[in-house]
């Protein structure tokens, strides 16, 4: 694959992780709350190891955006509480850790 095309590919792959991850942060925080951010860091930081073992570049690559797209998770996550406690997205009624 020539670098142009490598270089679309991994664009493409970069805006298909950020679309999966956007509703992961969601339902994540609808039912665990936050206290679950550090599977991202620990998912991120493994991400990065192994972007940095592989050396096929596309893979890294792609790798490298899950890695980097879950240390933005953690920020999300803390953010999505918040849209949560404007009402900006619904409550889990089943969950009673919410402080107003």
């Amino acid at each position: 694959m020539t670098a142009g095309l490598t270089g679309l590919a991994i664009g493409v792959c970069a805006f298909i992780i950020i679309g999966i991850f956007h509703p992961i942060v969601i339902k994540t925080e609808y039912y665990t709350g936050t206290r679950l951010w550090w599977v991202f860091l620990l998912v991120g930081l493994l991400g990065c190891g192994a972007a940095i073992i592989i050396n096929h570049t596309f893979v890294s690559a792609v790798i490298s955006v899950i890695a980097f797209s879950c240390f933005w998770s953690i920020k999300e996550l803390f953010e999505q509480r918040e849209r949560v406690r404007k009402g900006w997205f619904p409550k889990n009624p089943k969950r009673t850790d919410y402080k107003d």
